[in-house]
């Protein structure tokens, strides 16, 4: 299992950590041009502070990293992007891109996507590895059954002892034995954003690819039980979401869309979603990405206004 301790500011540390219940959390990058590709989902992500507080001061799991629009990441995860609004964001990153962003341009910035994450208070602050050079700009990679890695997550692990962030404290409860990626529980906004990924920013049902109309649906709601899992996700275009929601459309088990005779009852309309009726759904390629069948029949029979 690897570690990657990521440097960040004291003021993007300190706005999170004084978060309450904080689940997830935006690594954002500013150059919007790289996707994170260091971790594979349920490694382990550290914050260190700039110099000269050498120190891993938290951190995350991993989960996905891709690049978005800076109002998609806004609008997915709010202050859980380390800023207390979309202008103060742009602010942030404009003064990493070193220039005065154009408040017209929807730039791309890189967006690292971290579950439960973990603030250590000041006295349990871990001092980084003697091989962190402090010209290290990004951040570097560690293994934590070879060591450095190895001390560090021994010390680690003593330190998020007493945080309350429960994927953290499973990954430090392993004190015996090497570590060992736990697949990471998705929040809402990471949930949003790898859904839209995976279904490569297009409907599934029309393939639209206007990414602003675009939203990711849940199958069963959490509300009534369902999580923020991929395979719970749809991405649809923003009219067909509430359709779905509301039980005027659904989706078989076999990928298939129907479209309820309510929608002709009771608005004498719908010529446009009854010209989809029928049609196979665009799915993820990988069948760990694609909806369950199970999930699937319990809208059908719950939601569903056929």
């Amino acid at each position: 299992m690897r570690a990657f301790v990521g440097v960040t500011d004291g003021d993007w540390y300190e706005l999170l950590a004084a978060q309450a219940h904080l689940d997830e959390l935006n690594f954002w990058q500013p150059g919007g041009n790289r996707v994170f590709r260091v971790l594979e989902p349920g490694e382990l992500f550290l914050f260190k502070l700039h110099s000269p507080l050498n120190f891993i001061v938290g951190g995350g799991v991993f989960a996905h990293a891709t690049i978005l629009p800076i109002s998609l990441a806004w609008d997915a995860f709010g202050i859980a992007n380390g800023a207390r609004t979309l202008q103060e964001m742009r602010e942030r990153v404009d003064k990493y891109r070193r220039h005065a962003g154009d408040r017209s341009n929807d730039y791309s910035v890189g967006c690292i996507l971290l579950e439960e994450p973990f603030f250590l208070p000041r006295e349990q602050w871990v001092a980084v590895p003697e091989d962190f050079a402090r010209n290290i700009v990004q951040g570097k990679t560690y293994d934590l059954e070879r060591e450095p890695g190895a001390t560090l997550w021994r010390t680690l692990q003593d330190a998020v002892a007493s945080t309350r962030a429960p994927m953290v404290a499973e990954v430090a409860a392993q004190r015996y034995g090497p570590p060992q990626v736990v697949a990471p529980r998705l929040g809402q906004g990471t949930f949003r954003v790898l859904v839209t990924d995976m279904y490569q920013r297009r409907c599934a049902v029309t393939g639209e690819r206007t990414l602003p109309v675009l939203e990711a649906a849940h199958i069963q709601p959490y509300a009534a039980g369902g999580r923020h899992s991929i395979r719970n996700g749809l991405l649809l275009r923003s009219d067909l979401h509430t359709l779905f929601d509301r039980g005027y459309v659904t989706v078989t088990p076999e990928a298939h869309l129907e479209v309820s005779g309510r929608i002709r009852e009771e608005f004498e309309n719908g010529h446009d979603y009854y010209a989809l009726h029928g049609r196979d759904l665009r799915l993820p390629k990988q069948p760990e990405s694609q909806p369950a069948p199970d999930l699937l029949r319990w809208h059908n029979e719950n939601v569903f206004l056929g």
